[in-house]
């Protein structure tokens, strides 16, 4: 075997293998370097974090007061405990080759435990004696609604061959002229004319991905150029709109989507309020994302999208008209990021300011990339993000502190971005996109 068949087969089983060659040096495959960070960050625990920990007693509530379900426990033995997981994660990391499937199980196990363990360290560190894990999750599946919603739309125009980093733009372009339509139709105070706004953000969000369409498809610009194109055009927009349109108008706030909950469901404990009770846009999240994936891998159509993202030109000699299917794509998606936009401005805060998306869009593309191009995994990067931002809200209310120095919020409002940079750098190589992304394409006839 040659030595980049040597290489090929070590970076596709993570083993460790020789380089072949006159330097005789050995390389660690990517499974052994996760296995050398646990064990780093297992020696920190263990030798550092866990002494300098206060021992009083904390817990996590499950339930609302004034008599929740709690597990109460020892900060410093609950940090020692995820660090002796992580240096089992370490050695299971270089056992034989036979052993992947428990060593991967266990890595994945690990990974989940962070958040115990972070919200452990954040207890220890603050002066609060418990924090309710049920909000959180209720606040991260919240926050990763717009997320959701834009990786469904990098799914739909990158399935069909179509790059789309205008999904920013989009968002940012619905949740303006969505409220627009409301401050100036109904006074933002209608409910009739909210659902209208509704609608309103949604085909705004379609009209700029027909645009994206037109420049990438008919005039074959470069389609990461055209989605630029179209963020700073959206940027523009809403900062006119509100400025001399929706603040003018004298109504920046007004209604919102409204809560409603699941009969009996929202009654379950612990897990009732925060699954079967949200609003509407919220809600709607979980349809796409399973819509999403009956149609794009269960439906004929589904299949012509994916066809035309992978090999455009086989697809024509199928029939297969590949410019129709793109738009067609290309659309839905914008028409889900339209619903996005109207989650920010007329569900979450009922109001419009500038670039309130705040990179919601960029990082759709990143859970989009996690997820492998896939709903259900663009969904679980989606989760992760959310997840991010709820933990930095709630370890910035718990007021954690570090040798009495309060951690600025600027910190725990960059998590969100610091995950993003992680979870790409961490995809790369793993995920890939489909084969004709971000190829022009053009009728053979």
């Amino acid at each position: 075997m040659t030595g980049a068949g040597v290489d090929e087969v070590a970076e596709q089983t993570g083993t460790v293998t020789s380089d072949v060659g006159a330097t005789g040096r050995r390389r660690l495959g990517r499974r052994q370097i996760t296995g050398v960070l646990f064990a780093v960050l297992g020696v920190i625990l263990i030798v550092a974090v866990a002494p300098s920990i206060t021992s009083e007693t904390k817990s996590f509530a499950f339930e609302s007061p004034p008599d929740p379900l709690q597990f109460s426990f020892s900060p410093p033995t609950l940090i020692v405990a995820v660090g002796v997981l992580y240096l089992l994660s370490a050695v299971a990391a270089f056992s034989p080759q036979r052993f992947d499937g428990w060593a991967g199980r266990l890595h994945l196990f690990s990974a989940i435990s962070a958040v115990p363990l972070i919200m452990a360290i954040a207890l220890g560190l603050s002066g609060s004696s418990s924090t309710n894990v049920t909000n959180l999750l209720d606040e991260s599946l919240v926050l990763a609604t717009p997320v959701a919603l834009g990786a469904m739309t990098g799914l739909w125009c990158e399935r069909s061959g179509i790059i789309n980093i205008g999904i920013e733009g989009m968002m940012l372009a619905s949740a303006g002229v969505g409220f627009m339509s409301f401050a100036l139709l109904g006074a933002a105070s209608s409910v009739a004319w909210l659902w209208v706004a509704v609608l309103v953000a949604i085909l705004t969000g379609g009209l700029l991905a027909l645009l994206l369409a037109v420049l990438s498809i008919n005039f074959g610009i470069n389609q990461i150029v055209a989605g630029v194109v179209i963020n700073l055009f959206a940027l523009g927009l809403t900062g006119f709109l509100r400025s001399e349109v929706i603040v003018p108008n004298g109504n920046s706030k007004g209604l919102s989507t409204t809560e409603f909950g699941v009969p009996l469901l929202s009654r379950l404990p612990i897990l009732g309020e925060t699954l079967f009770q949200g609003k509407p846009i919220h809600y709607a999240m979980y349809a796409v994302v399973g819509l999403t994936w009956l149609v794009m891998f269960r439906t004929a159509w589904g299949l012509r999208v994916r066809s035309c993202g992978e090999n455009p030109h086989a697809a024509e000699t199928l029939g297969i008209d590949v410019i129709t299917v793109r738009y067609q794509a290309v659309v839905v998606g914008g028409f889900i990021a339209g619903m996005a936009g109207a989650w920010f401005s007329l569900e979450s805060q009922s109001g419009f300011e500038d670039n309130m998306t705040n990179s919601a869009g960029f990082i759709a593309l990143a859970a989009l990339i996690f997820g492998k191009w896939t709903p259900w995994g663009a969904f679980a990067g989606a989760l992760l993000f959310g997840f991010a931002r709820a933990l930095g809200s709630r370890l910035q209310f718990l007021q954690v502190e570090i040798g009495g120095f309060g951690i600025p919020s600027e910190f725990f409002q960059s998590l969100p971005f610091v995950v993003t940079i992680v979870v790409v750098a961490g995809a790369l190589g793993r995920s890939i996109a489909p084969a004709a992304e971000g190829q022009p394409f053009r009728r053979s006839k």
